[in-house]
């Protein structure tokens, strides 16, 4: 490896020299910053209904082979909540944003073990639709004219998308760190 910052924009090293200041005093410090909120910020916001109902997640990480689901329900609800408000902060961002990463993983690996499925309607279900209904908006109509097939594989895709985002966000945030701009630069010693 080199000894060399990737980060570190010395004019040297530039093709506009001038833009040196900027990348290294501002874009990069408050990049990382904005960053580092809207990631733990959403971990807030996706963690909120869980602390409310911390136990309401039993069921689902034993289906996953997590036991006792007692424990690990209330673990991920705290993980997800406090520890979005840890990487907002910047305070033991590294060991806070691995432990969302692991999660943020195994939320990966579950979308593509446990696929939404082929389609919403059976064939009756898509006959009973063509008959024409009261129930359907033309909206719903026209997405569920195949079963729901095309719209079913793109919320799959989305899934996928969002959980690889979300678990190579945290794996970056774990990392780099705090950054510039977080309680972690101010202790004597980082994780």
């Amino acid at each position: 490896m080199s000894n060399v910052s990737i980060f570190q924009s010395s004019e040297e090293r530039l093709f506009l020299p001038i833009m040196s200041t900027l990348y290294n005093q501002f874009a990069q410090p408050y990049g990382w910053l904005i960053f580092r909120i809207i990631f733990g910020g959403m971990l807030v916001i996706e963690g909120w209904p869980k602390i409310l109902d911390p136990f309401a997640q039993v069921g689902f990480v034993e289906h996953l082979g997590f036991y006792p689901g007692w424990l690990w329900s209330p673990l991920l609800a705290v993980m997800q909540f406090f520890g979005g408000m840890f990487i907002v902060a910047g305070f033991l961002t590294r060991p806070v944003a691995i432990a969302n990463a692991v999660m943020l993983a195994i939320t990966l690996w579950f979308h593509f073990s446990h696929p939404y499925g082929h389609a919403f309607l059976t064939p009756a279900g898509i006959e009973a639709l063509q008959a024409g209904s009261d129930f359907f908006t033309p909206e719903g109509i026209s997405r569920l004219s195949d079963g729901g097939v095309k719209f079913l594989h793109l919320v799959q895709l989305k899934a996928y998308l969002a959980s690889l985002f979300w678990t190579v966000g945290t794996l970056l945030i774990a990392a780099f760190g705090g950054g510039y701009f977080s309680i972690d630069r101010l202790m004597k010693k980082q994780f």
